[in-house]
């Protein structure tokens, strides 16, 4: 197999998960900005996203979020997804709304609130269960805002102990995918702020539990390429939520900001093997002014030529430049391949699979979005929340 012909292989294979939430209304923290023919329920979501995988080819599963996206019979939904030819991916947990949370959830001082909590999680693996999702995928708000507010150690106790609870749950082949977040809701102390917490916990929890990288859930100029090496080198990474930032958790389009960077971090799943592993590469993002499906289909698209930049490193005239010490080559043989358009490329590789080379202009034309305006009248809106 050529070089050229191995790349295209490989890029047959990516898939991008994309999230329930995002099909529906979202806005910035002040306002949530209604959009016409957006999904009533979670069966709508997953039409739409059906027509993300057809006119990309490589979003072939949906994320849920319960209690978003709650339904009374779960085989029922996914049998719906199915037919329309994706799947249910990752079930995405909520413990962070409801008024019990003010103090936290399973790191809450009162073991009354910690149980609830938990028993949601235990829920999310039934619902897992009736999907044939793989993955609990975990976010906490747990922290505090001052000094002294609780006491951190105990807090730290009070997760594995959830964790733990949790973790002997999961069945054969489903995994628990801990994410962490520098801040926010917290601001003193966020009980998962970093990827070192996640992993110590993962790590004494077992094989099942892996650690996701959000792409916007680091303090500025962090090195999230490093971060994403070193858990590929434990085998400790299992997956991301890609989205972008330019301040905080901005939840924007993934390559929006620094598309040199998601380059970057493909580069370092492509060198350390997570392209042909069990990596989880998911959207987690908010669109809240651009139209919803086109949006996924472009981010989907962004991880596509970030991916195919970061095959076509030439990993041969890298290594030797390294090993010589030869600063300045070494540096371009990874511009000269970042600089490459790839889209031409891509073009060919959709072609070869039967579909439109044209995702974007193909799914403008096809009717949908007139369509579901006209069809989804009445009914109430799916939302951030809902």
């Amino acid at each position: 197999m050529t070089e050229l012909a191995a790349v295209k292989a490989a890029l047959r294979t990516q898939a991008v998960e994309t999230p329930s939430w995002a099909y529906g209304n979202s806005g910035t923290r002040f306002k949530v900005f209604a959009q016409a023919g957006v999904p009533r329920d979670p069966f709508e979501k997953l039409d739409d996203a059906a027509k993300v995988h057809e006119f990309t080819g490589a979003a072939p599963t949906v994320a849920l979020h319960i209690p978003w996206d709650r339904v009374e019979d779960y085989a029922a939904l996914a049998a719906h997804a199915e037919k329309r030819g994706v799947r249910i991916g990752a079930i995405n947990s909520n413990t962070f709304q409801d008024d019990d949370y003010k103090l936290g959830s399973i790191c809450h001082p009162d073991a009354a609130v910690r149980g609830k909590a938990v028993d949601h999680l235990l829920e999310c693996v039934d619902i897992m269960d009736a999907t044939g999702s793989r993955d609990l995928k975990l976010w906490f708000a747990d922290g505090t805002n001052y000094p002294g507010q609780d006491d951190i150690r105990s807090r730290q106790d009070r997760l594995a102990d959830g964790l733990a609870e949790v973790y002997e749950r999961l069945g054969e082949g489903q995994r628990m995918l801990l994410e962490y977040k520098l801040f926010e809701p917290a601001f003193y102390t966020t009980d998962v702020p970093d990827w070192g917490t996640a992993y110590a916990h993962c790590l004494k929890l077992g094989e099942k539990a892996q650690v996701v990288v959000d792409t916007g859930h680091h303090a500025p100029g962090t090195n999230i390429e490093f971060i994403v090496a070193t858990l590929l080198r434990e085998g400790k990474l299992g997956g991301f939520d890609f989205n972008s930032r330019f301040y905080a958790d901005d939840d924007l389009m993934v390559g929006a900001a620094d598309p040199f960077q998601l380059f970057r971090i493909m580069y370092e799943v492509v060198r350390g093997g997570g392209f042909t592993s069990d990596v989880a590469f998911m959207l987690d993002q908010c669109h809240n002014i651009e139209a919803k499906i086109p949006a996924i289909i472009r981010s989907v698209m962004n991880v596509q030529e970030a991916t195919a930049k970061a095959l076509l490193v030439d990993g041969s005239a890298l290594a030797a430049a390294q090993g010589s010490g030869d600063v300045l080559e070494a540096n371009a043989v990874l511009m000269d391949a970042y600089n490459t358009d790839v889209r031409p490329l891509l073009r060919e590789v959709r072609e070869e699979a039967g579909l439109d080379p044209e995702p974007m202009k193909a799914y403008r034309s096809c009717g949908w979005a007139e369509k579901v305006v006209a069809e989804r009248v009445g009914g109430e809106q799916a939302g951030w929340g809902a």
